[in-house]
Parts: C-alpha cells; structure tokens; sequence
C-alpha cells in the first residue's frame, strides 16, 4: 500500500482542465475548416470550367463545330463521371462555345 501513495499522477481536475482546453481548441479549428473547404471547392469549380473551356476549344479546332457535353464525353475529351463541379455545380455549354457553371434545380 505504501507504494501507491508515492506514485505522482494527474488529479481529476487536472485531467478536466486539460480536455477544457483541447475542447476549446478543436470549437475553433472546425469552422476554419469548414470555410476553407467551401474555398476550395469553388476555386476547383473555376479550374473545371476553365479546363472544359480548352476541351470546347480542342473539339472546335477539330471538328468545326461547338460541342455539347455530350459531345466531349463521346469523342473522349471529357470522362462520362466528370461532368460536373466538384462542388456539384452544373457545367453548361452556351451555343457560342461559352462554358459555364450554375447551381443545380432544387
């Protein structure tokens, strides 16, 4: 029994105080990191877009005539899966050759 009364450990309020403290770092890290998720899901969207846009150009040089979606994933210049944003958003194709994005209908 003498042993254990020697022994040096952390009391109670000790160990409530450190996970007070963890507590409050981690409320403070999950929103940053929630707002720069939502960054870099709208800088990946412009990345996307831009990248159909030299697709749309490709299939123009090509074939002499502005593509639809469908047309780049046929002829391979677009994968079947990747088609839209990363963060959902839709790509559109104007009649010009314009690409563009817009949140889907509810």
């Amino acid at each position: 029994m003498t042993k254990l009364k020697n022994q040096k450990g952390f009391t109670l309020i000790e160990m409530l105080i450190v996970m007070l403290i963890i507590t409050v770092l981690i409320a403070i890290a999950i929103p940053n990191v929630s707002k720069q998720t939502t960054a870099v899901d709208e800088k990946g969207c412009k990345a996307f877009v831009q990248m159909v846009q030299g697709q749309v150009e490709s299939f123009r040089m090509d074939e002499k005539k502005v593509p639809t979606i469908a047309d780049l994933v046929t002829e391979g210049y677009l994968k079947a899966d990747e088609t839209d944003c990363p963060n959902g958003d839709i790509v559109n194709i104007s009649t010009d050759g314009v690409v563009s994005s817009s949140k889907p209908a509810v």
